[in-house]
């Protein structure tokens, strides 16, 4: 375990990297002994810091809830991190990409809560009743923590590596169509990268906010009406660069598309 004197030491370290739009080393070489507890702690921190500073919290986000993300970073486990409202961007908005460390993109739905969530015991049925709409929407990604050999606990402690997201689309339902279908093309530049549907994220995408809530009664936390939810990517993380045009298409719940400057 930590010192509150390290914490606060380890987010003052990621506030000046997301200003200077830099990495730290890792978290885990240095702290061999820092635990998952530990690691949101640093990121309550930095949370309880952004709204001291004026920022407002629309939501959260989930990670690591699919196959291909956990092959793809080498964590088995969930993680979740903040959104703020200056993190979400309209579809078809041109974004400065200097803003970001470590740019890629992943492909989402994000559900809009109309009734609050408190865990435990909240089930996939719970969500859906919960859930004012699912909307299309793509995650960026912003490590400030090196990038090679992350643990959850580096992940965690940066914010869940949550950057920006953007959404838009048709937002639907969700009973009014099979979530668990909803597949997406995602293009940089007019070319495919990636694809994939919704059930890669534990079956079904309302699965992510149920391990969501769940997970945040374990913190004395739950989810509040009006949030809106990343559930966690069903695609690889795409790379991104200054000039890039992104789009992926959901088919009936229409496209999204942001550039990069």
């Amino acid at each position: 375990m930590l010192t509150p004197e390290q914490i606060t030491t380890i987010a003052d370290e990621l506030a000046e990297a997301e200003a200077q739009r830099s990495m730290i080393p890792l978290l885990t070489t240095r702290h061999p002994e820092m635990t998952i507890e530990d690691s949101y702690a640093v990121q309550n921190e930095w949370r309880r810091r952004a709204v001291a500073s004026g920022r407002r919290m629309v939501g959260r986000k989930i990670g690591l809830t699919s196959k291909v993300m956990q092959v793809a970073t080498g964590i088995t486990e969930p993680d979740y991190g903040a959104i703020f409202d200056d993190m979400v961007f309209e579809n078809g908005s041109v974004i400065e990409h200097g803003r970001f460390s470590n740019v890629r993109i992943e492909v989402e739905l994000a559900f809009k809560l109309g009734k609050p969530l408190k865990g435990p015991g909240i089930t996939v049925f719970d969500v859906l009743d919960a859930t004012d709409y699912v909307v299309p929407a793509l995650e960026i990604l912003s490590s400030r923590i090196e990038m090679a050999g992350r643990t959850i606990v580096d992940t965690i402690s940066d914010n869940a590596a949550m950057g920006a997201m953007v959404y838009g689309g048709n937002p639907v339902a969700p009973d009014a169509v099979d979530l668990r279908w909803v597949s997406a093309l995602l293009y940089r530049n007019e070319t495919i990268e990636e694809s994939g549907v919704a059930a890669a994220v534990l079956n079904h995408p309302a699965m992510g906010v149920v391990w969501l809530a769940n997970k945040l009664a374990s913190h004395g936390d739950s989810l509040q009406a009006g949030e809106l939810i990343l559930a966690g990517s069903f695609t690889r993380p795409m790379w991104v660069e200054p000039g890039d045009t992104v789009t992926c298409d959901y088919r009936e719940l229409g496209t999204l598309t942001c550039r990069f400057n």
